[in-house]
């Protein structure tokens, strides 16, 4: 079995953060491990506050992963510091990690800032590193530094964001109008991109899908597929948990993580 690590922050109502991680790790039949950064107080109607783990802490958890256990693939999502940021990115280096896939999560979907200000360079220094890195449309504008109301202008974010270092780049577009949901796949190396789309679902149940994405990435690459191979994997079943997302909570509730294991179990007909 390939072992997959996720460092985030925890989501006490199970939607997004190491909760959301760790049911698509066992959607995807990969073994899964957390490093947390952050505790957060927070539902599915929104964040209420942050508390950071100390630096040290976060060190110390990565160390014991790394000096234990194989990591095949790992994703990191919710970082609020610059301090810790640059711990992760040093451990990562002098660890070689492999099939680093980074979710710059900034602001929560009610609106909560979830990144420091004087933490956005550390990001940027930080998706340098990664294989892939996922940013919706409002964090690409942030990484690169510009509006984004086109195609043409998510393909150039892309490009910026890749110059840094990235490898590869997925500007999810879910934040853009339309009747589809057209994310961009950018190759960093020769600079290909490639628009994928899929039928937008009328829900308001999308909590955690970023979280819930990056995580399938990097399990589909500790699994062996190419990046072209797991975003596209991914995104399907992003997609299909979406569609098989939860009532679940006063606001935007969880996606289905693992309803296609509850069918196959008998759990739900539906």
């Amino acid at each position: 079995m390939k072992n997959v690590l996720t460092i985030a922050g925890s989501d006490p109502s199970g939607g997004a953060g190491i909760q959301a991680d760790l049911k698509t790790m066992c959607a995807q039949g990969v073994y899964g491990m957390s490093v947390i950064t952050a505790v957060t107080v927070q539902n599915t109607q929104r964040v209420y506050g942050v508390q950071e783990i100390d630096t040290s802490i976060v060190a110390g958890q990565i160390d014991a992963i790394f000096d234990d256990i194989r990591v095949d693939a790992l994703k990191v999502g919710m970082v609020s510091s610059a301090e810790i940021i640059g711990i992760i990115r040093e451990k990562l280096l002098n660890r070689k990690a492999k099939n680093i896939v980074i979710d710059p999560v900034m602001v929560s979907k009610s609106g909560y800032s979830l990144l420091r200000e004087d933490a956005v360079e550390a990001v940027r220094e930080l998706a340098a590193i990664a294989d892939v890195v996922t940013p919706n449309i409002p964090e690409a504008e942030i990484l690169a530094g510009f509006p984004i109301r086109t195609g043409e202008d998510m393909k150039r974010a892309a490009a910026v964001i890749a110059a840094a270092g990235a490898k590869h780049v997925l500007i999810k577009g879910g934040h853009r109008y339309g009747t589809r949901a057209e994310d961009l796949r950018f190759t960093g190396v020769d600079g290909a991109c490639i628009f994928l789309n899929a039928e937008r679902i009328n829900t308001k149940n999308t909590h955690g899908t970023g979280c819930t994405l990056s995580s399938a990435i990097a399990c589909r690459l500790a699994l062996g597929d190419s990046v072209e191979e797991a975003i596209r994997a991914a995104k399907d079943y992003i997609t299909q948990a979406i569609a098989d997302s939860y009532e679940v909570g006063k606001g935007h509730g969880p996606v289905g993580h693992l309803a296609a294991l509850y069918r196959r179990a008998g759990l739900v007909t539906e």
